[in-house]
């Protein structure tokens, strides 16, 4: 029987004794040894998060860890460990030299966040699971239980070199897991996604290679895709094909084409365009069926990119003649790439063809034209090639002094070129597939035939099968589940195509009659200033308060708005129309908030103190479900900010200087937190923690667990205190609005930056995505990126 493991510190994973690595126990309950807690930097004073659960909690910070209380039962459950076990873990060799604090910089916390951890560690391979058999195929083994099997690997990121070494700064050093996190949280978003999406992909789809995960090879500070590989490739059938197709030949072309249709146009169902292909991308299994490897496909683009970085690396135009050199490499290397995808690489490089560019948009059409060339080399053979790389020079040799190259004419050219070769190798009988493939030659996208066509006429052919009803109408499917979601593999590949764009153009393709392009710019926020400019945002005046409009509040399908005029009008979303007035208050309604816990609310708070919770329930009620008063005195100016956690609190800040929890079952008074010496003029709760900002010029945090304060911002930054207006809380970011017209804004529980934003008083303040908006007395919608000023709007 083995002996227990003995408790160890979740950071420095020593041992715990009484004498060299001493238990502590924070406030939130979770231990950690006193030597770690001593590295771990205080960013907000008397303050700090726990290594376990990242929980702010109170510190001694001028006693230090000494001052915490020791873990008694974990001392003596570890005395009782090594009673039964003879060999006793020495930590003293690693006290013997202590931590010196200018030793080390910081202690560094992991740079992603808990969502980003979850959503990927699933995905990475243990380190010894890879066995790396040819580094250039890019050719691999897997283990997988006590067997091992093949597996393709292809780089996806590297860190320069520097995972071999230590973080600077750091006490310990990272794991394997969180090397491999730190390479992907450093990855380019857009890549990173699509990484994530093909993982996604490989598990879904039927006719798609296995997405084994991510593997990191330490020594070369390399991350791979690991990708099974199957045991046969459809080029090993192509001896026979290039013989002529005997009758069990079409049989077995048959099978295999319907199937490389079919992973195609899972694909497509799944909103993925791969831009370019080859017959390598095809795999058999070990019953013959094929399976289509995304693995191959991201060679694929990786050669025809850096096709297009070695020639247009003399220059930023490329001549018809280069043209043509490109297009004969990228042959010769048997990949297949569409003219409009090839033009978009070449535009996204910043190169520019003297021979004028493609028109055309990528879209499905792009891959139908890579398919039938990847049939064509499966029937005609390598002559496919040979013909094919003839006709484009003869092409361009004609046409390459006078630069004046036809595109469509080059390309009406192959298509009589390769039916010629088609009929030489099958015959007449096959001539509707013929045609069916020189038309997916069509420099026009729009000429193509769908991949669902040439599936069918594929079945139809050569199984002797007529049409049925049950065969579903994909192409149809695809336009309009997929119409917005339409991705092309490019990122992986370092082919700099943006998403956006690809968007429009297959909008633009399938366009209803509506203006798409006007919603897109305003669902995404990466366009919403661009809209805003451009006038693409339409605004609707709504009337109905009568004084000012003190706040704001969306939920249910409806927005709420408080009003000096002691009211809360109810609008629709759906048409902005009015839809109820919640009366009651006998002061001024100063704060409102849309609540959903066990039952939607609407919840109003006013100048006298009072509390009202209305039922949001259709048709909404003239009478309020609940209400209840603050309790008033000299100093009393009534309710000010509201806000809620989703742990059964409504939190209030008053004119008293006080922040009060009440229970919003029954509206008992839970808490009151003091400690600013003016109103509380603003709340936000965010991951555990209520925020306070109030007319004093400081910002308090306390502990949504037990109310406890935790710390307080704005005493020590430069300039002179003004009155904090209002706060915006979202993940690791705290922004504070001030009436002097500044914002200020903490990340990582660290100061970053104090911006001057507006002339005067700052009345609102949001934070969406990536953009934070803030609008003031002087009239402005002051629009920011990262805190850094992009946009005014008057």
């Amino acid at each position: 029987m083995e002996s227990p493991e003995l408790p160890e510190c979740p950071v420095c994973l020593s041992t715990y004794d009484g004498e060299y690595t001493i238990p502590r126990v924070l406030a939130c309950g979770h231990t950690t040894c006193e030597s770690c807690l001593k590295n771990i930097p205080q960013k907000y004073p008397l303050t700090i998060r726990c290594p376990a659960c990242t929980q702010l909690v109170k510190y001694p910070s001028q006693q230090g860890p000494s001052a915490l209380p020791k873990n008694i039962d974990l001392l003596r459950l570890v005395q009782q460990l090594q009673d039964h076990n003879p060999q006793k873990p020495n930590n003293k060799s690693q006290i013997d030299k202590p931590v010196l604090a200018q030793d080390f910089d910081f202690f560094v916390p992991p740079s992603w966040s808990d969502e980003f951890y979850t959503s990927w560690k699933n995905w990475v391979l243990d380190r010894d699971d890879v066995f790396v058999e040819d580094k250039e195929r890019g050719y691999g083994l897997l283990k997988e239980g006590n067997k091992k099997v093949k597996v393709r690997l292809f780089m996806v990121g590297n860190d320069g070199g520097l995972l071999s070494g230590k973080v600077k700064g750091c006490v310990f050093k990272l794991s394997y897991v969180a090397k491999v996190m730190n390479l992907l949280n450093g990855m380019k978003e857009e890549k990173r996604d699509e990484l994530g999406f093909i993982l996604r992909i490989c598990a879904k789809q039927g006719r798609i290679c296995k997405g084994c995960g991510l593997w990191c090879d330490l020594e070369d500070g390399v991350l791979y895709f690991v990708c099974e590989r199957l045991n046969g490739n459809v080029l090993d059938m192509l001896g026979d094909f290039e013989n002529g197709l005997s009758k069990d030949g079409l049989s077995s072309f048959a099978m295999i084409g319907m199937e490389m249709y079919e992973a195609v146009i899972g694909l497509h169902l799944e909103g993925l365009i791969v831009g370019s292909l080859g017959v390598s991308c095809f795999e058999l299994d070990g019953f013959g069926h094929v399976s289509l490897s995304l693995s191959e496909v991201l060679v694929m683009g990786r050669a025809v990119h850096e096709g297009v970085m070695e020639l247009g690396s003399g220059g930023r135009s490329l001549s018809v003649r280069k043209l043509g050199r490109l297009v004969g490499e990228i042959l010769k290397k048997e990949v297949f790439v569409s003219p409009e995808v090839l033009f978009g690489i070449l535009k996204g490089e910043g190169v520019e063809v003297e021979c004028g560019s493609n028109r055309y948009p990528i879209g499905l059409g792009s891959d139908v034209w890579t398919l039938a060339c990847t049939v064509l080399r499966m029937l005609i053979g390598k002559e496919f090639f040979e013909e094919l790389g003839d006709h484009v020079d003869s092409i361009i040799s004609k046409r390459s002094e006078d630069n004046n190259l036809d595109c469509s004419g080059l390309y009406t050219g192959l298509m009589e070129k390769v039916s010629s070769l088609l009929e030489s190798k099958t015959g007449e009988e096959l001539k509707p597939m013929h045609q069916m493939l020189c038309r997916s030659l069509s420099f026009d996208p729009g000429n193509r035939p769908h991949a669902i066509d040439m599936w069918k006429c594929i079945r139809d052919l050569f199984i002797r099968h007529q049409h049925d009803t049950s065969v579903p109408r994909l192409g149809e499917a695809i336009h309009e589940e997929n119409k917005e979601h339409l991705r092309v593999l490019g990122e992986l590949c370092w082919l700099p195509l943006k998403k956006s764009t690809l968007k429009k153009s297959e909008l633009a393709e399938k366009n209803s009659g509506e203006n798409q392009d006007q919603r897109e710019d305003v669902r995404n926020d990466k366009d919403i200033t661009e809209a805003l400019v451009e006038g693409k945002v339409k605004f609707k005046e709504m009337q109905g308060h009568l004084d000012c409009v003190t706040g704001f509040a969306i939920g249910g399908g409806f927005l709420f708005s408080s009003s000096f005029d002691k009211t809360v009008q109810v609008w629709s979303l759906q048409d902005f129309s009015h839809m109820h007035t919640f009366k009651g208050h006998e002061h001024k309604v100063m704060a409102v908030i849309y609540v959903d816990e066990e039952l939607p609310l609407c919840i109003s708070g006013d100048g006298g103190g009072g509390i009202f919770l209305w039922s949001i329930s259709v048709p909404m009620g003239k009478e309020p479900l609940k209400t209840w008063y603050e309790q008033k005195d000299w100093r009393y100016s009534g309710i000010h900010a509201l806000t809620t956690a989703g742990n059964g609190y409504l939190y209030t800040g008053s004119g008293d200087r006080s922040v009060k929890a009440w229970s919003l079952q029954d509206g008992t008074l839970s808490c009151i937190m003091d400690g600013h010496k003016s109103v509380v003029s603003t709340l936000a709760a965010c991951d555990g923690i209520l925020y306070s900002g109030s007319w004093d010029g400081t910002i308090r945090l306390w502990s949504l667990t037990d109310h406890s304060p935790l710390t307080v911002l704005g005493n020590d930054l430069p300039g002179t205190a003004t009155s904090v207006l209002y706060l915006t809380a979202n993940q690791n970011i705290l922004v504070a609005a001030h009436e002097n017209g500044q914002i200020k804004a903490w990340r990582d529980d660290v100061f970053k930056k104090s911006t001057q934003c507006h002339s005067g008083a700052i009345l609102a303040c949001v934070m969406e995505g990536k953009w934070l908006f803030t609008g003031g007395w002087d009239k402005i919608v002051n629009v920011q990126v990262h805190c850094k000023l992009i946009l005014y709007l008057h």
